[in-house]
């Protein structure tokens, strides 16, 4: 598995990731995130994730810690996994891919908004370790996860299997 910037040869394959129809009320689609990121060039960091040649995930985290929202400073923004790809640990890796990058950046703490509902990511979240705060932001609950020091420390979601 690898991780790549969204460039001008991979962005069309982007743009036709999509995630199981249930999923479509809890996640908006890769193309919205994109302009989302255009428009956030300096706190967004969109990322596809691959499987060979295939690729299988879209990743988006924000990374700004002058935010007035504490939520918004290191978090995960958007997870797409291709429909035909899900539940092999490709999220799993991804979400490891930016609690890295967090980590590399000085965070201790890394977050992520979910829609509540049966067909949401909740579950997914929490699996990974990630506990509700409580917060509630235009509908979304917060999650947080903390970051060890070191990557790869005690409950990061690096030591779980992928």
């Amino acid at each position: 598995m690898r991780i790549e910037e969204v460039t001008a040869e991979n962005v069309t394959a982007a743009c036709r990731l999509t995630v199981a129809p249930q999923q479509e009320a809890y996640v908006a689609p890769v193309a919205v995130s994109l302009a989302e990121a255009y428009a956030n060039q300096e706190t967004a960091w969109p990322r596809l994730l691959y499987d060979g040649q295939q690729l299988v995930a879209f990743v988006m985290a924000g990374f700004d810690p002058d935010s007035p929202l504490d939520f918004f400073r290191c978090g995960i923004w958007r997870l797409n996994v291709a429909a035909d790809q899900q539940r092999r640990g490709y999220g799993r890796y991804a979400v490891s891919v930016v609690a890295a990058e967090a980590r590399r950046r000085g965070q201790g703490r890394l977050t992520v908004l979910w829609v509540p509902g049966e067909h949401g990511p909740e579950q997914f979240y929490r699996r990974l370790g990630f506990r509700p705060t409580g917060e509630v932001f235009h509908g979304q609950h917060v999650g947080e996860l903390s970051l060890p020091d070191q990557a790869g420390g005690v409950g990061s979601v690096t030591d779980r299997t992928l």
